[in-house]
């Protein structure tokens, strides 16, 4: 490790452990100097970084004190909600004082060419640093093939209602799927058809069936982290799905909108084993920083790059924003935040598992145990009835969302379930809203 990083290191941790206190001034530059047996410049460097983390910050002619902290407790830390329903990040988690400087050093760096229109594809800047930054999830491409968009939600439009070189009209998706999808394309009218997913997989074969009967424009999956299962695709599906792409001209939608809320080291998705162009990256970056900002990317093929851009036609997202998540991914806060938020949510998901193990002895509930992000599905018997349980649990002052909502209106091959999200829900809580949904289940099924 560089001296200057190993610095950084030990100073975050004396502050954390309150050997420095909030307020406190640090140790000159010179006597850090001697403590570290190091450089000047050395130290220097490190305060640098500190104060771009905000653990630290300088004073002119007097130097550098430990950051006060806002007092006051986190956001909902009050509530007597346990909220199961929430889909949106923790607000606690939320980066505010390092997209902050973010936005800052944006202004400092573009000044005024941040406030004019600017290109319907994004700022170049970004689209340059988003290209290295895909590739770390085995995401390879251009900067010229990269679209900034206003969020994921915006480029899953676009491709719903433009035409495709396969000349194909019907949209094939998994059933249960991401709800605000699906009620987009039954209001628009588009023809859209769906495939059984559970947390065991998809059928390839009845895939491949689908995709051999014709008429298919894409099929539109999740394949990490599903929204409402939790589970993510195994290396065979996802290398089958890329085969058959590009066996029957059918396009795939790969939505990792969730990728960076979980760890999975070894995961490389579809896009990485299809080399016929056939499938179309979509990732998010609200999720992971907080969902205003609505800043996503798409990875388009070469040949509809040009009718992507002519759907989306005008500059629909802000420059300002596009600038300062630049400076986000390229100072490395990005990832540090990745980190940090993987933290908190990986015990949350664990304490739900173990909850479940201690007060469900009839086993009356199943859990995908390779669920991870943020949600997961408590599948129910067939016996209970969806709208009373939520409504009990709903008097027991617990929140949760029924499966009813992830499927077609006319889809009729359904599960009964539960989707369960942790982001919003304090550890505390989890044990109590778990034992709850244990006995309203067994109650409901009695």
């Amino acid at each position: 490790m560089k001296k200057y990083l190993a610095i950084i290191t030990d100073m975050e941790q004396q502050i954390a452990d309150g050997a420095f206190k909030q307020g406190q001034k640090l140790p000159s530059v010179r006597s850090a100097a001697k403590t570290y047996g190091c450089s000047v410049s050395t130290v220097i460097r490190a305060y640098e970084e500190l104060e771009r983390r905000h653990a630290i910050y300088s004073i002119p002619q007097s130097g550098y004190y430990v950051v006060e902290k806002a007092a006051g407790k986190p956001a909902d830390a009050d509530s007597e909600i346990i909220d199961f329903s929430s889909a949106s990040p923790d607000l606690n988690v939320f980066p505010y004082l390092d997209f902050q400087h973010c936005l800052n050093k944006a202004i400092d760096t573009y000044k005024y060419n941040l406030f004019t229109y600017g290109e319907s594809k994004g700022l170049d800047k970004l689209r340059l640093t988003l290209a290295s930054h895909l590739a770390n999830d085995q995401i390879f491409a251009t900067a010229d093939r990269i679209v900034v968009t206003s969020g994921v939600q915006q480029a899953l439009e676009i491709l719903a209602k433009m035409p495709f070189p396969n000349g194909n009209s019907v949209i094939l998706v998994e059933q249960p799927s991401y709800d605000i999808y699906l009620h987009f394309l039954e209001t628009e009218g588009l023809p859209v058809s769906g495939i059984a997913r559970s947390a065991e997989g998809i059928d390839l074969q009845e895939l491949e069936e689908r995709f051999g009967s014709g008429g298919i424009k894409f099929f539109y999956t999740m394949s990490r982290y599903h929204n409402p299962l939790g589970t993510s695709l195994r290396v065979e599906e996802r290398k089958k799905i890329a085969e058959l792409a590009s066996k029957y001209n059918v396009y795939i939608v790969e939505d990792d909108y969730m990728a960076d809320l979980g760890q999975e080291q070894t995961f490389d998705p579809i896009y990485a084993y299809n080399e016929s162009g056939h499938v179309i990256y979509l990732k998010s970056f609200s999720k992971i920083i907080f969902p205003g900002l609505r800043l996503g990317a798409a990875v388009m093929p070469e040949n509809m790059l040009a009718v992507f851009h002519t759907y989306k036609s005008y500059a629909d997202t802000s420059l300002l924003s596009q600038a300062a998540l630049e400076v986000y991914i390229k100072n490395g806060m990005y990832e540090r935040h990745k980190r940090k938020i993987y933290s908190q949510y990986t015990p949350k998901i664990a304490q739900l598992i173990q909850s479940l193990d201690r007060y469900d002895e009839r086993g009356m509930i199943q859990l995908a145990r390779e669920s991870a992000g943020i949600h997961t599905m408590f599948k129910l018997p067939r016996t209970v009835n969806l709208d009373i349980l939520a409504g009990r649990l709903a008097a027991r002052k617990i929140s949760v969302v029924t499966s009813r909502k992830f499927y077609l209106s006319d889809y009729l091959e359904r599960d009964k379930f539960l989707r369960i999200s942790i982001s919003r829900a304090r550890l505390e809580q989890i044990d109590e809203g778990v034992k709850a949904i244990v006995e309203e289940t067994r109650r409901a099924d009695s």
